[in-house]
Parts: structure tokens; sequence; C-alpha cells
């Protein structure tokens, strides 16, 4: 019995001393280990501040700095610890009226009343000085640094985009963000953003009951440091983008131009534009929404990527190597011109006064109507396809094939694909199978449903200059210090035209500028094919078009210009191109009345200066 009493004993003080380490693991793991409990426990006193990094910067291709950062602070309220405030002197401070006080207090409610949420966004340096001084009146409230977008020149604003706060969609669908988080909307910050906006941080702070910082706690051992975002090194040439936004003044279009042999967007203007410093910071709501009710200039569209027109003429260029490819083309084939092509009933695709009949460079020299209606019409009637259909197939596919009709994929938000027309279209339109090369003749000179962007066309100038192929156009040529790139960036595209068909087509070219519709944009001592093109417009005057490559070999620039409401080619767009390459290969300007002429006139309500009409040499195209 002893024995049974002795050994119940040892197990009842084994078991009280169980008990008794249990508790000390456990105190030791609470005060040691994890001072988190410690932090739960004077949530009312400990702050977490978010470190928001710096985001990257942004340069030119020959290391201009475009986009940069300044300090800038968030006005951040926690519900909870508001007390009877001085609503009237804050509203004082950062400008806003009482009512508006009120609801955004209450929004911050509805979100937590223990969390924090942003009151007012991106106050600027100097207005944080005002606010710094009476910020211990206001419980509550308190200050984290950020940083502002800024602009060293006001141009490119649709290629830079802009950044705003992310929304609940975003915040749900990735946990990286937090309510009051900035994020890349549009443009290059959007389509670079986690490579932009770094790592946040986080700092826990000690503050008394008078919203006093008392430092960091525990000497900041919790704290974690956040880390700025990459640099980007762009493509784009700042001079030469700040000098097409200036041809472009009082305009409606855009100029593209690229460097044909990487790909490279050299510049891309859409006019009319806005500074983009005006959607950075705190006015970037009330900017917003003024431009966005700007019905008449549209400056947030971005007509370089999403305007879609008919390319006129310079489709004729896509028929001239499509011809050949097909074979139903050669350099010797002859068409006569009597003025227009006949559609039959007294109708006729009209044409302007030339030398005919003519061969396939001279046509393109002249830009004949008559000779690329035959063109596309051979094309369509070709008798190696089983039907028209077939025929009309195998053209799109080599169509589209020069990057056409479909997104290039280019590294900036908001491309549109363009249109080149489906057989399914046609059989919707007149009946399956119903129409035939004579139905859909208006295709051979660039008119009808076709849809090309100044993007496309850009690039079409750039496949044609290099022979049948092009990398995909791209605005950011590395990520950070190395030469890092997408490797869809750096992968050919190749075209499904013979290269052995472009010579004859770029003599062509280079004629149109030596002695045919484009001899206004000849620059001495510099060779340059190109290409006017004048698009039909059903809602006013017709919208001037050029496309243009320099030099002729080893070529440097290729560039699309797109005027509306400007009539021919050869009136404003071939002007203003050749002006672009000259700035581009020369640096300087010497054809200064002619720039001259293009900086001051003003097209922006479709109206042209009686001045401009009938330029001496200029043939219609």
């Amino acid at each position: 019995m002893e024995r049974i009493y002795a050994d119940r004993k040892y197990i009842i003080i084994g078991f009280f001393l169980l008990i008794g380490l249990l508790f000390l693991v456990r105190l030791f793991y609470v005060q040691i280990l994890v001072d988190k409990y410690i932090l739960s426990a004077n949530n009312n006193v400990l702050r977490y501040v978010t470190q928001y990094p710096a985001r990257g910067l942004v340069f030119d291709r020959n290391g201009k700095l475009l986009v940069y950062n300044e300090a800038a602070y968030d006005l951040v309220v926690i519900p909870q610890q508001v007390k009877n405030p001085d609503t009237m002197a804050l509203c004082r401070l950062i400008g806003i009226e009482k009512t508006e006080f009120i609801s955004r207090l209450q929004k911050a409610r509805n979100y937590s009343p223990y969390r924090p949420s942003i009151f007012e966004s991106q106050i600027t340096r100097d207005s944080y000085g005002f606010l710094e001084e009476k910020l211990f009146l206001f419980p509550g409230f308190f200050v984290q640094s950020r940083t502002l977008r800024k602009y060293t020149y006001p141009v490119a604003a649709h290629t830079f985009g802009y950044i705003g706060e992310a929304g609940p969609e975003m915040i749900a669908k990735n946990p990286y963000y937090r309510s009051g988080d900035y994020i890349g909307i549009s443009g290059i910050e959007k389509s670079y953003e986690e490579i932009l906006r770094g790592k946040k941080g986080m700092k826990i702070r000690v503050f008394d009951v008078m919203n006093r910082d008392k430092g960091s706690f525990r000497d900041g051992r919790y704290d974690t440091t956040s880390v700025a975002g990459i640099d980007l090194y762009s493509s784009l040439d700042a001079d030469l983008q700040q000098y097409g936004e200036l041809l472009m003044t009082n305009k409606k279009g855009s100029i593209v131009a690229i460097e044909p042999q990487t790909g490279e967007i050299l510049c891309i203007v859409s006019s009319p534009s806005y500074d983009p410093n005006l959607l950075a910071g705190n006015i970037r709501k009330k900017n917003y929404t003024r431009l966005l009710a700007d019905s008449v200039y549209v400056p947030l569209f971005n007509r370089a990527l999403m305007a879609m027109y008919p390319p006129g003429s310079t489709f004729k260029l896509v028929d001239a190597l499509v011809g050949q490819q097909e074979g139903v083309l050669s350099p010797d084939t002859r068409y006569g011109c009597p003025g227009g092509f006949p559609l039959g009933n007294g109708k006729k695709v009209g044409c302007h006064p030339h030398p005919s009949p003519t061969d396939l460079m001279g046509a393109i020299q002249i830009s004949c109507n008559t000779y690329f209606c035959r063109v596309f019409k051979s094309i369509i009637d070709n008798k190696s396809y089983l039907s028209t259909r077939q025929a009309f197939e195998s053209w799109r596919k080599e169509v589209m094939s020069l990057g056409l009709g479909k997104k290039l994929g280019i590294d900036i938000p908001g491309e549109l694909n363009g249109n080149i027309p489906t057989p399914g279209y046609y059989d919707r339109y007149h009946g399956k199978n119903r129409w035939r090369s004579m139905t859909i003749i208006s295709l051979g000179i660039g008119q009808g449903e076709i849809g090309i962007t100044p993007m496309q066309l850009a690039n079409m100038a750039a496949v044609i200059s290099n022979r049948g192929w092009f990398y995909t156009p791209h605005v950011i040529k590395a990520i950070g210090k190395s030469d890092s790139m997408n490797v869809a960036y750096n992968t050919k595209r190749h075209t499904l035209v013979d290269p052995k068909y472009y010579d004859i087509v770029i003599e062509g070219m280079a004629n149109v500028i030596t002695g045919g519709t484009g001899v206004i944009a000849k620059i001495d001592s510099i060779t340059m094919g190109g290409k006017t093109g004048t698009a039909q417009n059903p809602h006013g005057k017709n919208h001037s078009i050029f496309i243009a490559f320099a030099p002729v070999q080893n070529t440097k620039i290729a560039v699309s210009v797109v005027v509306e409401n400007a009539g021919y080619g050869a009136t404003w767009a071939a002007p203003i191109a050749s002006l672009m390459i000259e700035k581009y290969l020369n640096r300087t300007i010497k054809r200064k009345d002619l720039e001259e002429r293009m900086i001051n006139g003003n097209l922006i309500n479709g109206k042209q200066p009686e001045s401009e009409r009938g330029q001496g040499n200029i043939l219609p195209d």
C-alpha cells in the first residue's frame, strides 16, 4: 500500500512539474521569441507605417532623364483614434470643404475603424511644411512619405502613362496591393509596373497620447526596408519627341518613328496631347476629369496606337509586294491609265493626270490608282486558285504578315488590331461567295474596309526598308543596367513576301522623293524612300498620310505621319516626316521656312490656309 501511495505522489509531482514546464516554455515564447504579442497589446501606441519605395526612373536612349520622383506625403487616418478634431482647421490646411471631410472620414470608417486609410494623397513638399507644424492637434491623423512622379519634359504623356490608387478589383486579385497603394494605370507605368514599383517595407513607430513620434519600436528590430524600383532605359529620343510634338502643334494626328534594325521606337506622338505632370499627384483626379470631358480635342486618346485610318495610297506598296509574290505582277508589267479605273455604269475610280502607260516603278512614283486597281484585280482573279475566296484568303494572309490587321505586341497598353477584312465580312454584306474582285476593288488603293494604325504604318515602312523582316516595335530597350529585354523584342519576324521583291518597291519609293508625289520631302545629302497617301474621311476633309525611311541603304529611321483633315499626303504629312528625318539624322534643320510653316500651321478645326493649296510641283495623291 505504501508503494502505491509513493508512486501516486511521484505521478502528481511529475504532473505539476510538467504543467510548470509548459508555462515556462510558453512564457519564454511570448516574452522572448515573439514580441508580436506585445505589439498586439500595445496597438494603441504603436503605428505601422508602410515604407513605399521610389519607383524606377526612366531615361531616353541617350541617357537623358525623362521620368523621376519628387518627395510627397499622404495624410493617413485611423478613424477609431479621431477624437473631436478641429475640422475647419484641418480643412483649411489641406484645402477641402467640411462636407468632403465628413465624407472621407466616413469612407475610412467603413473600410476599417482600426486600420489606416489615406485621407489626402500625394501632398507636395511645400504644402506638407504647413501641415507638419499643426499635425499634433489632430489625433488619429499622421503622415507617411511617398514619391510623386515628375517629368523633365512635358511630352510623351500617352507613352509614359500615369499612376493612381489601386482599385478593389486589383487589391482582390493581387495580394501585394493594399488600400492606398499606387499602381500604373496606363502607358509603360502599367506595362512595367512590377519592375518599376519596387518592394514595400514597414516601420513600427511608437506614439504617445499627444500623437508625438517617440521613435522606433525596439530600435527597429521588426522594421523591414523598402527596395526601390528598377530603372528603365527607353528607346525614345527626347529631342526628336519634343520636335515631333512641336510640329504637331494645333493639329490632330500622330507621328511614329522606328529604328528598323532594332524595332526600337524613337518617338511616338499623339496630338492633341497634354502635359504628363497634369496627371501626377493630388491634382490628377481634377485634371483627368477635365481632360476626359474634352470632346473636341480628345487629348487622352492615343491616336498612334488606337486610331485606325484607311491607309490610302501607302497601301499600294503592299499590293505591289503581294502581286509579285503571287506571280501576277513583275517590274515590267505595264498598264495604261485613261484617267481612272472603270467600274461600269459610267462610274470609275478617278486618277490624276500623268504619263501613261507606266510600269511598276513608275506607278509607285506617280501613285497611279488605275495601275493598282488592276494589280489588285489580278491578285483576286488569280486562276491558280479555285475560287475568289481562296485567292482573297491568300492575299489577306500575306498582307497581315507585314504586321497589318493585328496587334504588333508593343510594350505600351491600348494597341488596337486595325482591320484587314475577312471573307466572312463580305459574305455577311454581299451574300456568301457572291462577291468578286470588282466588288472590293477599293482595297487595291487602300480604301474601303481597311483600317491601319499609325504604329502599323511606321512598322510597314520599317519592314520594306529591311526587305521583309522586322522586330516587334518597343519603347523600352533595357531594364536596369543590363541589356536584359523581353525575348519577344529580340526575335526577327519575317513576312510571307520573298525579299527579292522589295528592291523594285524601294526604288519606286526613292523616285517618289526625287520626282514623284513626295518631292516636297526631299532632303539634300539624305537618300529617302517615301510614299504619300490620302485617306478618305466620310466625316470631313481627307487625312494626309506619309510613310518614309532614310537613308535608303543601312536605314536608321522609318516614319509614319498622319495629319487629320489636312488633304493630300504631300501637303502636310510629307513635309513633317522629312523634317523629323532631317532632325534625327542631322540633329539640326536647314529648311527653316518649311519648318516654320509646319509649326505654325493650324489645322485643328480642319481648315487649311489658301496659301497651302496647290504647292507647285506637289502632285495629287
